[in-house]
């Protein structure tokens, strides 16, 4: 499939910084749609980075469309951890004639590169881009899990319009279904109806508060290792440090801790699509959102880089394994530890008639912390939801 045909080039003039040459920096490495018109081979594996200018959906950020070219202003003369990465900048996708349009062409660009094994980190836009990226997953014919970092859930009402705060629900309610989990990570109480937070726990979706994650960071590993498309809003961070948005707030993630995340989603051998959104340039003093968002592509690329390679489960002598029986629980719950990186996983029982559909879901990434939890004779909560959902 041509997908050149969705995109205009990028100035890659106007991101190079003249001043000082760009030598061993991105700029340098990236194998761009530019102005010489000539559209990158789509070698495989790699990441290819796409903008999207669309904010039509953005009723109280109007502007976020303009983010790319800022994003990549200082993407580009950021320096490259490794020069011989396959990295590629299709351009920006241009904006159709109406929403549907550009969700149609976004939808078939990610669902090509996936299927090239090439990793979209899109540069958006407004948040209601990460459905479309959703549907691209149908074509596919895969069962995902999404996770969002985020301060609200973008649930909206019944009565609301399809727009950036409301486009879970139209995740939720699309058919064919084919959306496993949905876990939010960063939630801030006070932003969030608890009609909201009941209906997400109801449906057996994870959700955790801002405090939970930043109390111990290292819990967040899991979470994201288990995600096939992670959806970042940027008012999730601090307005301190991302000022470039209409909907910020002073708390949030520290800048530190979501380049943490960013690079333990790059680490994530399941995870095969990336957004970023609600980057606003128009409120972005001293362009300081731009540069947090190129940093947090960086430590993608930078965790890509080192992936251990450990999903699908193959080799079974990587792995140790660890049996614990709960009293009560006619199964053991079944842990394994990595060799190789020292991370974990538990399997969650599933009917053998049910194990070829849901392959990607019954041997969840977990902690050391839920081995624990299991060993003191308590199911753990991520085993409990996923069963939920297998049964």
């Amino acid at each position: 499939m041509d997908i050149s045909i969705y995109f205009e080039p990028v100035l890659r003039q106007d991101f190079m910084d003249a001043i000082n040459p760009n030598r061993g920096k991105m700029g340098d490495i990236i194998r761009a749609f530019d102005e010489s018109g000539c559209f990158p081979e789509l070698f495989e594996p790699g990441i290819a980075l796409l903008g999207v200018n669309e904010d039509r959906q953005a009723p109280d950020n109007k502007g976020c469309g303009m983010a790319p070219d800022s994003i990549r202003e200082k993407l580009y003369n950021l320096y490259a951890a490794d020069p011989n990465l396959h990295l590629l900048d299709l351009g920006n996708i241009k904006q159709g004639f109406g929403i549907d349009d550009t969700f149609f062409a976004l939808n078939a660009v990610v669902a090509e590169l996936v299927k090239r094994n090439i990793i979209p980190v899109i540069l958006g836009g407004s948040q209601d881009l990460t459905y479309a990226n959703y549907t691209a997953y149908e074509s596919l014919g895969q069962i995902v899990n999404i996770v969002t970092i985020d301060k609200e859930f973008d649930i909206g009402s019944s009565e609301d319009a399809f727009d950036s705060r409301s486009y879970i629900s139209k995740i939720i309610l699309h058919k064919p279904n084919f959306l496993f989990n949905l876990t939010n990570m960063g939630y801030q109480t006070y932003f969030v109806d608890q009609d909201a937070i009941r209906l997400m726990k109801n449906l057996f979706f994870d959700v955790y508060r801002l405090g939970e994650i930043r109390a111990d960071l290292q819990q967040a590993e899991p979470l994201v290792r288990n995600a096939d498309l992670l959806s970042v809003d940027i008012s999730s961070i601090r307005y301190s440090d991302a000022p470039g948005c209409a909907h910020t707030s002073p708390n949030g993630f520290y800048g530190e801790e979501i380049c943490q995340i960013m690079r333990y989603a790059g680490l994530s051998d399941k995870l095969t699509s990336l957004g970023i959104y609600e980057v606003n340039p128009t409120y972005d003093s001293h362009e300081q959102t731009a540069h947090l968002a190129a940093q947090m592509v960086w430590y993608f690329i930078d965790g890509y880089l080192g992936r251990f390679h450990e999903f699908p489960y193959k080799d079974k002598d990587q792995y140790v394994k660890y049996m614990v029986r709960i009293e009560g629980q006619g199964d053991e719950i079944i842990f394994y530890k990595s060799k190789r990186s020292d991370r974990w996983w538990m399997e969650v029982n599933c009917p053998p008639d049910m194990q070829v559909k849901y392959a990607r879901h019954y041997l969840v990434p977990c902690s050391y912390k839920d081995y624990q939890t299991a060993c003191e004779n308590d199911i753990p909560d991520r085993w409990w939801q996923a069963y939920q959902k297998l049964m």
